[in-house]
């Protein structure tokens, strides 16, 4: 039985010969070197094409039969964040369809305290990026320069909606005026020295805690400093002042009543604000003296010269 084998195995390989198709196109026919040489790139068959048109949006309102799969309420359920996602795109749509309406500059436009990331976060109930959520800011900012009186309601409802509780511009503090009896008030600080000046007018006569002038401030420097204000407007004689100072050095204290008296100075007469600010009377000390604790003493360190 040995015999037979070869001729079993060269039966199953003409059998796999003869199974084999025949090649029925030319290209399959030509040498290795001329099929590579007819090759192309999916780049030079789509530059040769003209651009497929865009699909058109869906509108599943226009179904007359309910489909069978269940359709999403959001058109970005699938996207990582629905929620900020249909934000923008409602912002996006607000932005092209008032395009057209006139807009004011950045510094016209009225301010607006817009949500800071967490509370926005907590707004959406998503992780928000803060590069994605400044790309909706500044959709905001966008809509917030149209004209004011201009506005349409929907953009309004839309804007407010996205504002902090407790806006802090929304609500606006009245300027100062007189009271009943012709006088303004103004407060100056100065380190830890704080002044309260009624000023009204009168003949010059100036009373600082009760006392004069030569009495509140023995320094002629400090007694000039005090009616820097009236002195630089050429006021002096026009206005009476009656101060309150508290707390400081005499030097603070009479730098406070500089700055009381020309705040005070700016509700009678608004229009001296430029000549107060160039004369240095309104400029507000950005010092602060820091308070030590009682019986804190500073370590005082060594000399490196002096041996141990």
């Amino acid at each position: 039985m040995a015999w037979h084998k070869p001729n079993i195995a060269q039966a199953m390989q003409s059998l796999r010969l003869t199974s084999l198709p025949k090649p029925t196109s030319r290209l399959s026919t030509l040498p290795i070197h001329q099929t590579r040489s007819r090759r192309s790139y999916a780049t030079e068959a789509e530059a040769t094409k003209t651009p497929a048109p865009a699909a058109q949006e869906i509108n599943f309102g226009t179904f007359t039969q309910k489909p069978a799969r269940i359709i999403p309420a959001s058109p970005s359920y699938f996207s990582g964040s629905p929620r900020f996602i249909d934000h923008v795109l409602k912002l996006e749509t607000l932005q092209a369809k008032y395009a057209s309406l006139p807009t004011v500059v950045a510094g016209e436009a009225p301010r607006m305290a817009w949500f800071k990331l967490a509370q926005f976060r907590d707004y959406v109930g998503e992780p928000v990026p803060m590069k994605k959520y400044k790309s909706l800011v500044k959709i905001l900012q966008r809509l917030n320069r149209i004209q004011p009186d201009l506005v349409p309601g929907e953009v309004r409802e839309t804007l407010n909606s996205f504002l902090r509780p407790g806006n802090p511009y929304a609500v606006q503090n009245e300027p100062p005026t007189l009271d009943e009896n012709g006088r303004a008030r103004g407060k100056g600080k100065r380190k830890e020295s704080s002044a309260v000046v009624q000023l009204v007018e009168g003949e010059g006569e100036v009373l600082i805690n009760g006392k004069s002038l030569v009495e509140a401030f023995k320094r002629v420097h400090d007694r000039e400093s005090a009616l820097w204000a009236l002195r630089c407007t050429q006021r002096l004689d026009k206005y009476n002042v009656w101060a309150t100072v508290r707390g400081g050095g005499v030097t603070g204290q009479a730098e406070a009543v500089t700055l009381a008296i020309a705040r005070a100075l700016m509700v009678h007469e608004p229009g001296l604000k430029g000549v107060l600010r160039k004369a240095g009377a309104i400029t507000v000390d950005a010092r602060r003296v820091e308070r030590k604790k009682p019986g804190h003493v500073k370590a005082r360190k060594m000399p490196t010269w002096v041996k141990r």
